[in-house]
């Protein structure tokens, strides 16, 4: 169980508390708890979303004892790795492909730092780690029509902040950081 969501667990629990060793224990944390529960879990849904809510309440009930900011504190240029940057293959793209794509995913994985939690955290179950709307209501515990909101709002943002650091769609000019929001 460890071993096969290790990574998507641990991932997720970091894009939420923006801290690698709290993370890591969030993410021990949360497997203890999947183990001591298994019997509750119903094998007609999937794991990976039942794995996911426990996850999503022991990050949330952490930050609710600690009372943390969950502002991103990272310095500019500080390589965050991100959704793009893993699916780069530099022996089929051009280079200046590579870096284009290499500069959108700082600029991506930046602007969903930046993120309101509610979004962030919606916007990465549903993207990074390919949850449905029903798998996400279900980890959360939200109503679908406030996880279509909050994705919808969430997206909309992500969109801005990427016209603001000069990610304009192909026809559109993006404004300039003076101009805005």
């Amino acid at each position: 169980m460890v071993e096969k969501y290790e990574t998507p667990v641990y991932r997720l629990l970091l894009r939420l508390v923006r801290d690698p060793s709290r993370a890591e224990d969030l993410s021990q944390e949360a497997f203890i708890k999947a183990y001591r529960a298994l019997r509750s879990y119903d094998p007609n849904r999937r794991f990976l979303s039942w794995i996911f809510k426990i996850a999503h309440n022991t990050a949330i009930d952490s930050m609710r004892r600690k009372q943390l900011d969950t502002v991103a504190l990272e310095t500019p240029g500080e390589e965050l790795p991100g959704p793009i940057a893993r699916t780069e293959d530099a022996t089929v793209l051009a280079p200046d492909t590579v870096v284009q794509g290499r500069d959108l995913a700082r600029d991506l994985t930046a602007a969903v730092a930046e993120l309101d939690l509610h979004y962030r955290e919606l916007v990465l179950l549903r993207f990074q780690e390919g949850l449905s709307y029903q798998e996400i209501v279900e980890v959360t515990g939200l109503a679908m029509g406030t996880v279509k909101t909050r994705l919808h709002r969430g997206r909309k943002q992500l969109a801005d902040q990427l016209r603001m650091a000069g990610w304009a769609p192909a026809g559109e000019t993006a404004p300039k950081p003076s101009e805005g929001k």
